[in-house]
């Protein structure tokens, strides 16, 4: 019920659905039209495209990192073999099915993980407050994020996921959005651009310090606030930055 809620809710799920349900309607009405050959033909490349998506759909589930990740990677296939079946049937069908998926990819957005775990969202003023104030936990694992990228959506669910595993007493998770907060991105050494690939960036402080972050700090002069650096005297908070590392990665290298 969850997800059929959510999947009527958001616009982003909703319209893919009324998309592709919309194919059964016109292979209906198709049917009465084509020729009989024509039919034979499409029956079997939509066997063939069931085939091949449940195939792909298989090596997503076992290879991603992320349930968002599998669904923007699945709904790709589905609307690549969408369109291919479409032409069989006539070229103008297939150029209305891409026009509707131009025009849901430009309305819409795929929804970020909404669950927090045991993570905060924070504004920047209160990431610094619990950074300096000193009565709060030693350190803190903070996300810095913009939802208007499709790779912080597809890592969404990774430092919630995290947070309930390794949150104690001495380790706090947090979550900036930078798409609210701009600003916090020139202050904390952070490129919006795209092309910089520094969306998201993992930063772990120590007492208002940076020990480490993920990606690493690439710029030379460029912004006015270079991190502070130092060894990491905690093995296991290494382990964390590797693990949203390879998370990371792993939806890098199977996007495609």
């Amino acid at each position: 019920m969850e997800w059929l809620n959510r999947m009527l809710s958001e616009p982003y799920y909703f319209f893919h659905f009324l998309a592709f349900f919309s194919y059964f309607i016109v292979r209906s009405s198709a049917a009465s039209v084509l020729f009989p050959h024509t039919i034979y033909h499409l029956f079997r490349r939509e066997i063939q495209a069931v085939l091949a998506f449940s195939v792909l759909a298989v090596v997503k589930m076992a290879r991603e990192e992320s349930w968002e990740d599998f669904i923007a990677n699945t709904l790709f296939y589905a609307k690549v073999l969408l369109l291919g079946i479409s032409l069989i049937i006539d070229y103008h069908l297939a150029l209305w099915y891409a026009v509707v998926f131009l025009v849901i990819y430009i309305l819409t957005q795929q929804p970020a993980f909404q669950k927090l775990g045991t993570s905060s969202r924070l504004t920047p003023l209160q990431l610094e407050a619990f950074l300096t104030e000193g009565k709060t936990t030693r350190f803190w694992l903070v996300e810095f994020r913009a939802l208007c990228s499709s790779t912080c959506i597809r890592a969404s669910r990774c430092l919630p996921e995290l947070s309930i595993t390794y949150s104690n007493k001495n380790l706090s998770f947090g979550i900036v959005d930078l798409g609210l907060f701009p600003n916090a991105a020139e202050k904390f050494g952070i490129s919006l651009s795209g092309s910089m690939g520094q969306l998201p960036t993992y930063i772990l402080f120590e007492n208002a310090a940076e020990v480490n972050r993920f990606p690493e700090f690439s710029f030379e002069g460029n912004l006015p606030n270079p991190p502070i650096t130092k060894v990491i005297p905690n093995e296991i908070l290494l382990y964390l930055i590797q693990s949203l590392m390879l998370g990371i990665i792993w939806s890098f290298l199977f996007h495609l």
